[in-house]
Formats: structure tokens, C-alpha cells, sequence
């Protein structure tokens, strides 16, 4: 009976455990890998259990005659630890999402567990044995998402084959998006753009993977719709293959390549290949591509570009390019840029901040134009072009503050051209930056840090370092640039936005650059 009770205090706390780790699973893209990595990583193996459980095991051995009193006692911690665990579908930035797929990885973990404490009962296990039971509760939920694996697998199946069949019968003019940065920001500029020309549609927010396409598709796409923009990303190298073979594009825009996820490349050469598969896909379907001029830095790039120079219209400030960007200028109100295409200069305006955001224009701007549209209507649609959500949003707050938001995520060329613009729209103003700099930088992320961390030394008064440890570089060379200014080192993001209420000024101006996610802030104290 003793046992059941241990079985049945261990099955709950588990449950209310298999929540919190699948919360990091769930951000992770339910990689076992990455997961295992990150738990290695930090050490977010559970203490408090295993060492109630440790300390009651040895007199439960010691003293046969009270094992039964140590075995319930044992019971009773589980089950008021499995009560006091905080539940992540109620907390976290970005709380646990209990979708299908989560649920199923979920239940599968609990049934490998169940298994075991079948064992373990049949066997009468002595009590240390459930402090092991404690800490394979993160492997069974790796192992709970390897059963799930091939119900997923036939799950995606069946909705990659009702949207793939959908667009094939459906038929709009598809136009795949990647690159290292910059995708998301050219998606929106072109709905925006070809709104005007056609009824458009394009995958919402950063929604960039197979089944997250399958789904806005299903859901989404109708009959009316002329034009479907869709974002593709890459986590390694086959990735926008498998999204091509999904949704074939008829048009491809590659934007940059660069460091973005660069710990999952490891060189920037395998960018350039993963990227490059939009394109291949699109002209193989008889096609065109609008591709930045930068990616010709890359052997692999310039091949296909050269194979290939009729259908494909290249962007950027080069000489040779086929729509050149003349000039930037960032105001107040936004920005301009001047191109030439085709032997006309066409003045692009929009509403948006941050220099790097000329080339997303042009990106748009080119492809628009490439698709159909009259240059002349795509000029004047940019000119109403609505901010982008987190991404060098300028927010004008009621106190007469100014709040930059660039939140979403973060890269070296948009983080100092965010500083860029802090100043810009900071003069007279005291300039406060709160960053937990980049992620994914792999072997880059010391060098990339310091280099950022002296360009904002030029621009910022008040550095507010969200998660300093994982950032030492460019706290070290902020504070080696600019000694004299102030350094407020913050655990968390929500301890920054507590100094911001105790300490901002109606003439403040802050940037909010990149926010962690969960996995990269939130560390678990178990």
C-alpha cells in the first residue's frame, strides 16, 4: 500500500514536472537534442525531490522497522513539491501552449513513466530508487516525444497534403521569403505593397515552419486570394527544401546572409546553401528571383546567380545591380531611399526606423514591382506603410517619453542600426538601452557582443544588461568605452522594466532591444 502511495505522489509530481520542462521543449521545437544540451547546460536537474528522497532513503534502509513511516514521508514531499510547481501554461513570457502535439508528447512521456513505476512497485524498490525515478522525468519526455513521433509524423502528413493540395488547386502566385534577417520585415512591406494590386495573403507574424504554413493555408488561404507571401525559415540545411516541396514558390526573395541561427550552421557557407534553396526551387518552377546583391560573397550564391542572371533580379548598392540603392536618409519620420531601376530614380518613403530597413524596401519594392505592379503605385503605397510590431517600433508614450521596441529578436546589423536610431530620435533626450543582446550566434557570440557593446557605448547613457552572465563581452566593452556611464546589471527583463518605473523621465528615450525567450532567461529552480 506504501508503494501505490509513493506511485501515486511520484505520477503527480511528474505530471506537474513534465509541464515545466515540456515549456522549454515546446520553445525548443521539441529538438531532444537542443533540450538535453540545455539542461546540461544549466544544470536544470531537480534538487530539492532527490534530496528529500536521498536523506529519507538511507534510515528507510537502516531501520527496517520504520521504512514504511520514511516511504510515506517520501509520498508526502513529492506530492507538496508536485503542488508548489508552478504551472508554465499560467506563467513565462510565452506561456506552454497545450496543443495536440504537446498533449500527445506529454501523455507519452507520463505512459514511459508509469511504465517504470510498474516496475518499481513489482520489485518493491527500495526508496532511493524513486530519487532516479525524479531525475529521468526530463529523458522520458524526450522519449515521450520519440513514441509520439510517428503518430505526429502521420498527423503533419495528412495536413501538409490537405494544404498542399489546396494551393495547387487554388493556384495563387506564391512568393517564398528567407534570408538570415529581414525576412519577416520584407513580408509585411510587400503585403502591404501588393494589397494594392491584388488580394494578398502571407503567413502572420514570424510563422516560417511546415506545419505553421499547412495551417495559415487550411485555415487562411481562399479562392479570391491573387498573391501568397510566405516566410520561410532554416534550421539547417534541406529545411526550405521541405517548405518549397510544400508550398512550390513561383517567386523567391533571399534578403542577407548572415549570423542569424549560425550555431546550427556553423559556417556561413552553409547559410548561403540553405538559403539558396528557395531560389533553386523557384526557378526550377520556371520562376524569378529578388535577391540581395550582399549574398554574392558566397560561392554558392554567385553560381546560382550566374547560372541563372535572366530570372533573377539582384538589389542592392553595387554598381552591377539591376535595381541600385543611391542614398539612405532617416528623419523623424522615417525613411528614404533613392533608387535606379531600369534607368528611372524612384524616391522610396516609409514610415519606419532603422536604417537596414532602405534594403527590406527595395527587397519589397523590387519584387512588387517584378510581380506586375506599376512602380508608381508601389511608391505611393510604401509611403503608408504600417510600423512593423517589435521591430523598431516607435511608441510616443503619454509622459512625453519615447519607447523604441524592438523586442522581437535581435541580429549585429539590426542592433546597431537600432542604436542608430535611438540617437537619431534622441536628441536632448537621456538614452536608455535594455538588451539581453543576441542569440545563436554559436562561436561568434563573444566577438559579435564586443563589437556591438562599443557602438553602443556611443549612443547610449544608461545601459540597463538583461541576464549580464550571458553577455559579459559586451558589458566588458560597453564599460571599457564608456567609463564614466552608468551600468545597471539586470537578472531579468521584468527587473529592468522595475528600474524603468522607479527611475524614467518624461525625457527619456528607450530602446527595448531583443527580449529571451523563456529557455534563455527563465532559469528553473528545482
Amino acid at each position: 500500500m506504501t508503494t501505490i502511495f509513493l506511485t501515486i505522489a511520484f505520477l503527480f509530481f511528474a505530471w506537474r514536472r513534465i509541464l515545466t520542462y515540456l515549456h522549454i521543449f515546446q520553445q525548443d521545437d521539441y529538438d531532444g537534442k537542443r533540450f538535453i544540451n540545455w539542461l546540461v547546460a544549466n544544470r536544470t536537474f531537480d534538487r530539492k525531490a532527490t534530496l528529500c528522497i536521498v536523506v529519507l532513503a538511507f534510515p528507510a534502509l537502516l531501520l527496517a522497522d520504520f521504512a514504511l513511516i520514511f516511504n510515506m514521508t517520501g509520498a508526502i514531499v513529492m506530492a507538496v513539491l508536485g503542488w508548489c510547481e508552478l504551472d508554465p501554461r499560467q506563467i513565462g513570457k510565452k506561456k506552454l501552449a497545450m496543443t495536440s502535439r504537446a498533449s500527445r508528447i506529454a501523455w507519452c512521456a507520463m505512459a514511459v513513466l508509469f511504465i517504470l513505476c510498474v516496475i518499481i512497485t513489482a520489485v518493491d524498490a527500495p526508496l532511493f530508487v524513486w530519487a532516479i525515478m525524479v531525475q529521468a522525468i526530463p529523458f522520458a519526455l524526450v522519449a515521450g516525444n520519440a513514441v509520439a513521433a510517428p503518430m505526429e509524423k502521420g498527423v503533419q502528413k495528412k495536413f501538409w497534403n490537405e494544404a498542399h493540395a489546396k494551393l495547387l488547386d487554388l493556384k495563387p502566385f506564391t512568393i517564398g521569403i528567407t534570408g538570415s534577417f529581414g525576412k519577416t520585415s520584407v513580408k509585411h512591406i510587400l503585403l502591404h505593397i501588393l494589397s494594392q494590386h491584388g488580394p494578398t495573403l502571407a503567413t502572420p507574424g514570424s510563422i516560417n515552419t511546415p506545419m505553421g504554413i499547412a495551417r495559415v493555408v487550411r485555415e487562411t488561404l481562399t479562392p479570391h486570394h491573387k498573391y501568397f507571401i510566405c516566410e520561410m525559415g532554416a534550421y539547417g540545411e534541406g529545411s526550405i527544401k521541405t517548405l518549397c516541396d510544400l508550398a512550390p514558390p513561383h517567386a523567391a526573395i533571399v534578403t542577407t546572409i548572415g549570423h542569424a541561427h549560425y550555431e546550427r550552421y556553423k559556417t556561413l557557407d552553409a547559410v548561403a546553401r540553405a538559403k539558396a534553396e528557395l531560389p533553386e526551387a523557384a526557378l526550377a518552377n520556371n520562376g524569378w528571383a529578388v535577391i540581395g546583391s550582399d549574398v554574392l560573397d558566397y560561392q554558392h550564391m554567385r553560381d546560382l546567380i550566374d547560372g541563372n542572371r535572366i530570372a533573377i533580379m539582384l538589389v542592392g548598392s553595387r554598381a552591377a545591380d539591376d535595381m541600385r540603392i543611391l542614398d539612405i536618409k532617416q528623419t523623424a519620420e522615417g525613411i528614404t531611399a533613392h533608387v535606379d531601376y531600369k534607368g528611372a530614380t524612384y524616391a522610396l518613403n516609409a514610415p519606419l526606423y532603422g536604417l537596414h530597413h532602405a534594403a527590406n524596401m527595395a527587397l519589397a519594392f523590387a519584387a512588387a514591382v517584378r510581380a506586375g505592379m506599376d512602380p508608381a503605385l508601389a511608391v505611393a503605397a510604401l509611403r503608408t506603410t504600417p510600423q512593423i510590431r517589435h521591430r523598431l517600433e516607435v511608441k510616443h508614450q503619454p509622459s512625453g517619453a519615447i519607447v523604441i521596441d524592438d523586442a522581437y529578436n535581435s541580429n549585429p546589423a539590426g542592433f546597431a542600426a537600432a542604436l542608430e536610431t535611438l540617437t537619431l530620435l534622441g536628441k536632448n533626450r537621456r538614452r536608455i538601452l535594455i538588451s539581453p543582446g543576441m542569440i545563436e550566434l554559436g562561436d561568434a557570440h563573444a566577438s559579435e557582443h564586443a563589437k556591438i557593446g562599443v557602438i553602443a557605448a556611443e549612443h547610449v547613457d544608461v545601459f540597463l544588461p538583461v541576464s549580464p552572465m550571458r553577455i559579459t563581452a559586451m558589458v566588458e566593452s560597453f564599460r571599457n568605452a564608456a567609463p564614466g556611464k552608468l551600468v545597471v546589471p539586470c537578472k531579468t527583463f521584468a527587473d529592468a522594466q522595475k528600474w524603468l518605473g522607479d527611475n524614467m523621465r518624461h525625457d527619456d528615450i528607450v530602446l527595448l532591444e531583443n527580449d529571451l525567450p523563456d529557455l534563455y532567461e527563465r532559469k528553473l529552480n528545482l
